[in-house]
């Protein structure tokens, strides 16, 4: 074969390019794999975003019939390759950077491209053959950029978030896993990095748990917004170019096809220029990130030394800690877990530059947008399953470290208050304090209360927990 040959002629606005003969893609494709070299991640990297435009595709062309604006045989053959991308097939075809210019139309026209190439090959016709279907006046009729790949963004993210739950709610089952097997372990609890009063350590592990519980609802609140979409706003949301019609038939048809509750934007004008559910999820990511974060700093606080730290966690050992200084082991996966959150937390703001500089009619700073939030969704995903299954799960407590720092601690005449007064409680504090003996001990000495009023006071329920105390 010559090199010739090897290729096939398709022209558009510009003028005349080279398309491979093999490729699915066409000429506007082309181009932008020419123009756009930026983040090294391509469309065919997430494969949900190709499903997600391949629904938005299968859901127009069903639309398209009913109002006439293609014919049968154009839709059955559109509809046919849309199933295909949204099996999974095909995804090779799309070669372009996430990172574009042009608002999403490079992604936009590659989904037309690939759609009418699959379509014209299953209707018996050549790669390339657009007059029997056209990229443009068959699978983009009715639609333009402005409508198809803010649909395709949202579609594509109500199925990250779909997949992305099971993996929080696995973390926050692995917690509570934790806290029923520490809740017999008394510690000492701390504020501002001081003595506080006493806790038990699967309190710790369930405030955790309970801390990111409270996200699941959030994310799903936010997630819902994502099944308010603008087909048929067509350009700037006057639906031109569309016929009557066609953009409730394209919502019924998106219900059909996902089997999802999708429903129309109230103002499709508002609905083409905004961005407002992905500025919500990714806050809603940011806020898990803080959390988890959080969580991953306490980790490495209550692991920390072993010999001249807290040391009453100990975190499984993954890789030797020190290339210098032997026997160290660092808790690595806190660690990787904190970077993860300060990407996310940083792509946030990524996310709200982008949105508020979206002018008029339409935010053209939507890739990376789509990029960045998808960005954050794979980081968490893959940063919560390293978290649980190569620390949480196999964390030990140090129950004789605990139990030590609680029986050494002044915090535990808090307990002390309500009996013996604060006055005498802070004298005791201060003499212990002082002398570096017991709060016990100080007690019994000064004539404050019997053994056995102390014993009584000081069991571990009575210090988990509101008691009334009867002395």
């Amino acid at each position: 074969m010559t090199n010739k040959e090897q290729f096939r002629t398709e022209s558009d606005l510009l003028g005349a390019k080279q398309v491979p003969v093999e490729a699915l893609y066409g000429v506007q494709t082309t181009r932008a794999m020419e123009n756009f070299h930026i983040s090294g991640r391509i469309l065919s990297s997430y494969p949900k975003f190709i499903i997600g435009m391949a629904m938005t595709k299968k859901a127009a062309a069903m639309a398209n019939l009913q109002v006439g604006m293609i014919t049968e045989k154009q839709a059955d053959a559109v509809i046919w390759a849309c199933d295909q991308l949204i099996a999974g097939k095909y995804h090779d075809q799309f070669p372009i950077d996430m990172i574009q210019g042009g608002a999403g139309t490079s992604t936009n026209m590659a989904a037309n491209e690939v759609i009418a190439n699959l379509a014209l090959e299953h209707m018996g016709y050549q790669r390339g053959q657009y007059e029997y279907c056209s990229p443009n006046d068959v699978v983009n009729a009715s639609q333009s950029t402005n409508d198809a790949y803010p649909c395709a963004i949202h579609m594509a993210l109500a199925l990250e978030h779909l997949e992305f739950m099971p993996h929080l709610e696995q973390m926050i089952a692995a917690l509570d896993k934790k806290s029923k097997e520490f809740s017999h372990v008394i510690k000492m609890g701390r504020t501002q990095l001081q003595d506080a009063v006493p806790m038990t350590l699967g309190q710790t592990f369930g405030g955790f748990a309970a801390s990111l519980r409270g996200e699941l609802k959030n994310l799903r609140s936010t997630a819902d917004e994502f099944l308010v979409v603008n087909m048929g706003a067509t350009a700037i949301g006057t639906g031109i170019c569309s016929k009557p019609g066609y953009s409730q038939a394209c919502i019924e048809a998106l219900r059909k096809v996902t089997g999802w509750n999708i429903s129309l934007a109230d103002n499709l004008i508002e609905a083409t220029s905004a961005t407002t559910c992905m500025i919500a999820y990714s806050s809603a990511m940011k806020r898990l990130a803080i959390k988890i974060n959080k969580m991953c700093n306490d980790l490495r606080l209550l692991s920390s030394g072993p010999r001249c730290g807290l040391n009453e966690i100990h975190l499984p050992e993954r890789q030797p800690g020190s290339s210098i200084m032997p026997g160290k082991v660092n808790p690595v996966i806190p660690e990787v877990m904190n970077q993860v959150c300060y990407k996310v937390i940083g792509n946030d703001m990524t996310i709200s530059f982008a949105s508020d500089n979206g002018q008029l009619e339409l935010n053209v700073m939507e890739p990376v947008i789509a990029y960045t939030l998808f960005e954050s969704i794979h980081l968490l995903e893959n940063g919560l399953d390293t978290l649980r299954t190569l620390c949480i799960d196999g964390i030990r407590a140090n129950e004789e470290r605990c139990r030590q720092l609680v029986e050494h601690s002044i915090g535990i005449v808090t307990m002390l208050n309500p009996i013996i007064g604060y006055k005498q409680s802070t004298k005791i504090a201060k003499e212990a304090s002082e002398t570096g003996r017991g709060v016990y001990e100080l007690v019994l000495e000064h004539k404050l209360l019997t053994k056995e009023q102390l014993d009584e006071i000081l069991k571990p329920e009575n210090m988990l927990q509101p008691v009334e105390l009867k002395i």
